[in-house]
């Protein structure tokens, strides 16, 4: 069994297309009309067929709630790994993005946390 899709609450799914790959530097994989939202998904460049992420619209109250919850709380929706957590760092604030916890010695891992423009905290991790 693998892991081929996982979910990512946002509350404007362009703004989150623009971010997650003019900025981060993930890759489109999916972008199909469905209503009036998208199913949007993106890859990480080095893994095109790898695990998807879905840009998901956060119109449901529970959604928006969960969310809410989760950066009131400071707690990260998702994480995501890195080789060299000092250059990303660098490389991320260098493109604006505002963070929440800057690299951090936890245990056996270095750990930062950032905005992500649509409503979420993202951590990312370096091994």
């Amino acid at each position: 069994m693998n892991i081929i899709v996982t979910s990512l609450f946002v509350n404007n799914q362009d703004k989150a297309l623009q971010f997650y790959t003019d900025v981060l530097g993930f890759v489109k994989r999916e972008d199909v009309p469905i209503g009036e939202f998208r199913w949007i998904t993106v890859v990480s460049p080095n893994n095109p067929n790898g695990t998807e992420l879905i840009l998901e619209p956060n119109n449901n109250p529970i959604a928006q709630e969960y969310q809410q919850k989760l950066v009131a709380s400071g707690i990260p929706a998702t994480m995501f790994g890195v080789e060299d957590i000092e250059q990303e760092y660098k490389r991320l604030v260098d493109k604006g993005v505002t963070f929440t916890m800057k690299p951090t010695q936890a245990g056996p891992v270095i750990i930062a946390v950032f905005e992500d423009t649509c409503g979420n905290l993202i951590q990312i991790t370096q091994r």
